[in-house]
């Protein structure tokens, strides 16, 4: 009988689902993701190579707004299949080219353990390289936000960051947010469940209401 070689399928992770736990060794050291920013979220974000030109815009943008992740009690983490060597080779060079420094862990996944776990590799775009994913993983290293951009189109900073307020403000206020929400804008109340919950809607006039299922407040 022929052996037959055993193949690893992983899902992809999916909204909702528990962040898979992961050994790695980072540019700050080794790292276990179960421990990692504990009480804090996570935004991890894999680009597809060291010393190339989109990853270098991407990668600086995180840099330079660090400090608004920060405030935002969230940790960053990036990933690409390069080993230690080559991330501490491209830190450096950025800084001294740009004096842009990234001072945040990046993953070295040469052997691709995390980015096929994660589902980062995707193979009809590239075999070796993994794509521009992110994902906001939250303190109980809940996965609630998951964004795939291809190899050759970088991401929008202001998009992330619009994206993690408007998660942890919901969570905060128990609100939903409206196309193009960003802070200081009115948000979406949820919507009655009970025809006495229904007739209370129509009749409060401390909302905004488009009907009794569309209804805004400012906080």
């Amino acid at each position: 009988m022929e052996n037959m070689e055993t193949t690893t399928v992983h899902m992809m992770p999916r909204i909702g689902d528990k962040a898979p736990d992961f050994k790695a060794k980072t540019t700050k050291g080794d790292m276990q993701m179960a421990d990692f920013a504990k009480d804090k979220w996570i935004v991890m974000f894999s680009h597809p190579a060291d010393f190339t030109p989109v990853c270098t815009t991407e990668m600086s943008g995180f840099a330079v707004r660090k400090d608004e992740f920060t405030a935002l009690n969230t940790e960053l983490l990036g990933l690409s299949i390069d080993s230690i060597h080559s991330h501490l080779g491209w830190v450096n060079n950025v800084r001294e080219k740009t004096g842009v420094y990234f001072d945040f862990p990046i993953i070295a996944d040469i052997d691709m353990k995390v980015s096929k776990l994660y589902g980062m590799l995707q193979p009809n775009e590239s075999e070796t390289a993994a794509v521009r994913a992110v994902f906001f993983i939250d303190p109980k290293k809940k996965i609630r936000l998951i964004m795939y951009y291809p190899l050759n189109v970088g991401r929008n900073m202001d998009e992330i960051l619009r994206a993690l307020e408007a998660l942890q403000v919901s969570d905060e206020h128990k609100v939903a947010m409206p196309l193009d929400w960003k802070k200081g804008d009115k948000v979406i109340i949820p919507p009655p469940k009970t025809l006495d919950e229904m007739n209370a809607r129509i009749a409060d006039d401390s909302c905004e209401k488009v009907d009794f299922y569309l209804a805004k407040k400012s906080l």
